[in-house]
């Protein structure tokens, strides 16, 4: 009788056992059914261009090409997608263009990717990208217009006219970004030498760089 009592717990315990799992179990499956739901919700994104000071003789195209191939590696975890990089080896300055949620994931990224961190990161507006023609110099040229001297709907009508002009001087205009607060403008081209794109920027709207910088390009 006893033996039979005990046989009849050891059931009832194991019933309890199996209800308990399968609703351990239940919760289990809908909690995977909902985390990539919620953990996939598409975030905002900006365009972000930073740029490294490294110094003179401190870094080369390969070097940035290796970083940028880390930086590769590490930016999903941030929501970041590095887009392109430009290095002047003589200057020892490099400049990154990504997307990201915020400045924060870009030096996040950077920060676990290789640990080099940009001087500046410029939250900017770019324009559309024109098609590469077959020159191989590629020039960064920079206004520094002051805070608040500056849109971005100034900046594409003056692209507008440089686009109108480039031919004569043999310039191609690949793409330009502005930081409005800064009144800072970037423009990226293809051209024989620098003095053509100052003879297009003059001749298209009398904006001329402050400086301009060869460049290697990467992606």
């Amino acid at each position: 009788m006893k033996l039979s009592l005990a046989i009849t717990g050891w059931i009832v315990f194991g019933l309890l056992l199996n209800n308990l799992s399968a609703q351990t179990s239940q919760a289990v499956v809908q909690v995977a059914h909902e985390t990539p739901q919620n953990s996939h919700k598409p975030m905002d994104t900006h365009l972000y261009l930073d740029v490294h000071h490294l110094g003179v003789g401190h870094v080369d195209f390969a070097g940035a090409a290796e970083a940028h191939a880390k930086d590769l590696v590490v930016q999903k975890k941030y929501g970041v997608h590095f887009i392109k990089f430009w290095v002047d080896e003589a200057k020892g300055d490099v400049y990154c263009l990504a997307s990201a949620p915020d400045t924060q994931a870009v030096l996040n990224t950077h920060a676990e990717a290789h640990g080099l961190m940009p001087s500046q990161v410029f939250l900017v507006k770019g324009g559309v990208e024109s098609a590469l023609n077959s020159q191989k110099n590629f020039y960064l040229d920079f206004h520094e217009l002051g805070a608040g001297k500056v849109s971005a709907k100034d900046v594409a009508g003056a692209h507008k006219r440089d686009l109108e002009v480039e031919k004569k001087y043999n310039v191609n205009f690949l793409n330009y970004w502005v930081n409005e607060q800064e009144g800072l403008v970037i423009c990226l081209s293809q051209a024989p030498d620098s003095s053509a794109i100052i003879k297009t920027h003059k001749e298209a709207h009398g904006l001329i760089p402050v400086r301009i910088e060869q460049v290697k390009q990467g992606q």
